[in-house]
């Protein structure tokens, strides 16, 4: 349920006390990896031809050249956390238990040295090469997350003012970019309803590119006055290969059961040479309206994130007409601090 680094974060976290994001250690071991490489090379060209020492080097990944002989523990690693621990909601907990995905994320803290990537393949054929957002971003093979907010919007001073509760922002992604990291969806199928329409039975169906995972830390710190003159919406937009009619199915679960859901249709809309979807100021339920009030006034941060422990959205996008599982996003959460404001990470869900 780990990625190995995060699961490398975490340790250095908890020997040393000091930071480290999932990016600043992938980069560290693609430097190590490369040195250690280098070393291996140097021995193994007494013992056979030079070949067979790059081919032999070739086949390790940069986690099993640096394992051996760099990141060995001189003491066991502590015993697994689960994927959501912790108290009850509104029960006091421990502020300080680490957590999976409880760092802040990347984009926020300072970012590691410059890493030299290899280039891709020369001459890569334009008909095998695929879209540069495959694997890097919200996107199936036939729709794509252009965008996503939750915002509260009120009027003051005869001025419109607007706080973004989450947000996705659009994305342009490079080939240089890595890849999303995968998460077992096994291990949170409990969180997203198991019953008829679940996210295990919408997993099962398939197709397994279409469902991604998005960890929010979500913005509350608003000092807007909120009053009855507040608008709660929610914005979204999509992007297609073909002219559909696309339904998008948002259920809101509470400790693992569906409590409430909307449904919308959105229609095709030819941009660019796209297909374009839009479903703009959509209003908040009320249900959703409520939980955020009765969240921003519990007094503690910890007790925010006990609550949003047991409280997830599943949101699927499907084609109208034939019901195939266009895209299919599973939002989990935890509070923000006010300096950084809204957050998010993506990642894959897999079945390995």
């Amino acid at each position: 349920m780990y990625g190995r680094n995060e699961l490398i974060a975490r340790y250095i976290k908890l020997r040393t006390g000091k930071t480290r994001t999932r990016k600043q250690v992938s980069s560290h071991l693609q430097v190590l990896a490369k040195r250690k490489s280098r070393e291996i090379q140097s021995k193994l060209k007494d013992q056979v031809s030079k070949d067979k020492a790059l081919q032999t080097v070739a086949n390790l990944s940069s986690a099993q050249i640096v394992s051996a002989s760099v990141m060995k523990p001189q003491t066991p690693f502590p015993p697994p956390v689960r994927f959501w621990p912790g108290p009850m909601p509104g029960q006091p907990g421990h502020s300080q238990d680490i957590k999976p995905f409880a760092q802040p994320p990347y984009t926020t803290l300072p970012a590691p040295a410059p890493i030299s990537y290899e280039p891709l393949p020369p001459h890569r054929p334009a008909a095998i090469a695929a879209p540069v957002w495959q694997d890097r971003t919200i996107a199936s093979a036939k729709l794509r997350l252009l965008e996503f907010s939750a915002f509260m919007e009120t009027q003051r001073d005869r001025e419109a003012y607007k706080h973004l509760f989450v947000h996705i922002g659009p994305s342009n992604p490079s080939y240089n970019d890595p890849v999303l990291e995968s998460i077992d969806v096994r291990q949170i199928y409990d969180k997203f309803s198991e019953k008829k329409g679940g996210l295990k039975e919408l997993y099962e169906k398939g197709p397994h590119n279409a469902f991604f995972l998005v960890k929010f830390w979500a913005d509350l710190s608003s000092d807007i006055e909120e009053g009855s003159s507040a608008f709660y919406g929610v914005s979204s937009q999509y992007s297609g290969t073909e002219n559909i009619t696309i339904s998008v199915s948002t259920k809101v679960c509470s400790f693992g059961k569906q409590v409430v859901e909307k449904v919308e249709t959105e229609y095709a809309h030819l941009e660019g040479g796209k297909y374009v979807f839009r479903i703009h100021r959509s209003p908040m339920c009320e249900y959703m309206i409520n939980f955020i009030h009765k969240l921003k006034h519990l007094p503690e941060k910890y007790m925010m994130n006990s609550v949003l422990e047991n409280f997830t959205i599943l949101q699927v996008v499907s084609n109208r007409e034939t019901q195939e599982t266009l895209l299919c996003i599973a939002f989990v959460f935890e509070v923000s601090t006010s300096e950084h404001g809204a957050q998010y990470h993506v990642y894959r869900l897999v079945n390995d």
